[in-house]
C-alpha cells in the first residue's frame, strides 16, 4: 500500500514537472474564477436599501366631489399627501427616482374590478406640484413641512434625494388622483387607509412598505395646506363646490 502511494505521489510530481505551463494556467483559471464568483458576492452585498417610514404631521388622505356627474355616479378626486422617512441601510449609495402608492378600491367583491384593485393594489404612480406647502401653526410661530421631491415655496431648498449608506431625508410627498366615481377610492377601515408606498432608486430597485394613514374630510386636509386637492382644478380651469363661496 506504501508503495503504491509514493509511486502515485512520484508520478504525480513527474507529470507536474513536465506539464508547468498546464499547471500554471489551470491555477491562474481558477484564482480567476474565485475572484469572479467573490466579485459577483460583493456586488449583490454592495446594494442600496431603502427603508420607509412615516412622521407625524400632513399624513392623510381624502376623497372629495368635484361637481361633475358620470351618468349616475358624482364623480370625485382623492388627495393624498404623506410625510416621508427615507433611510438608506444598504451598503451602496443611490437616488430616490420616484415614489408610487397603492391602496384598496372601495368596491363590492367577487368582480374582475374587485380582484384586481381590492384584493390587489391601485397605484399612483405621478406625484403632482402642490401649489402652496404644507405647514402648521404652532403657536404664534408658522411650521412648515419640506417637501421630499419638489421645492417648498416659503422655504425654498433642494430637495434631497441621493442617499449615501447611513444617510436619511424626510419631506412630504402629494398625490390628486384623477376624476374617478363609483367606489373608485380608498377603503377606509375604522378612519384609516392600508396603503403601500414603493420607491424605485436608481437601480430601478423597488422599496416597499405598508401603513394606514387616516381618511379625513377636506376641512382637515385644509388645516395643513389651503390648498389641497385644488392642482388638478386649477389646470384645468375647474372650480370644486366647497371652493365656490371662496
Amino acid at each position: 500500500m506504501l508503495t503504491t502511494l509514493t509511486e502515485l505521489f512520484t508520478q504525480a510530481s513527474k507529470w507536474s514537472n513536465d506539464n508547468q505551463g498546464v499547471v500554471s494556467i489551470g491555477i491562474f483559471l481558477v484564482t480567476m474564477g474565485f475572484g469572479w464568483i467573490s466579485g459577483i458576492f460583493s456586488a449583490l452585498r454592495g446594494r442600496p436599501k431603502f427603508k420607509l417610514g412615516l412622521i407625524d404631521g400632513p399624513t392623510f388622505c381624502c376623497t372629495y366631489p368635484i361637481g361633475k356627474m358620470n351618468c349616475e355616479h358624482e364623480a370625485h378626486r382623492t388627495g393624498i399627501a404623506l410625510y416621508l422617512a427615507v433611510a438608506n441601510a444598504g451598503s451602496a449609495a443611490s437616488s430616490i427616482v420616484n415614489i408610487s402608492i397603492g391602496y384598496h378600491w372601495h368596491i363590492r367583491p367577487f368582480s374582475l374590478a374587485w380582484l384586481r384593485y381590492s384584493v390587489g393594489w391601485f397605484w399612483l404612480h405621478d406625484q403632482i406640484a402642490a401649489l402652496t406647502d404644507f405647514q402648521a401653526k404652532i403657536g404664534e410661530n408658522i411650521k412648515v413641512f419640506p417637501f421630499l421631491m419638489q421645492t417648498n415655496h416659503l422655504a425654498p431648498v433642494d430637495a434631497k434625494t441621493y442617499l449615501r449608506p447611513g444617510q436619511s431625508t424626510n419631506g412630504v410627498v402629494y398625490f390628486e388622483q384623477s376624476d374617478s366615481w363609483g367606489g373608485c377610492f380608498p377603503s377606509p377601515r375604522k378612519g384609516f387607509v392600508p396603503i403601500k408606498v414603493a420607491i424605485e432608486d436608481a437601480f430601478g430597485k423597488k422599496h416597499c412598505a405598508k401603513f394606514n394613514i387616516p381618511s379625513v374630510p377636506m376641512e382637515y386636509a385644509r388645516t395643513y395646506n389651503p390648498s389641497f386637492g385644488k392642482t388638478l382644478a386649477e389646470l384645468r380651469g375647474e372650480q370644486l363646490p366647497f371652493d365656490a363661496s371662496i
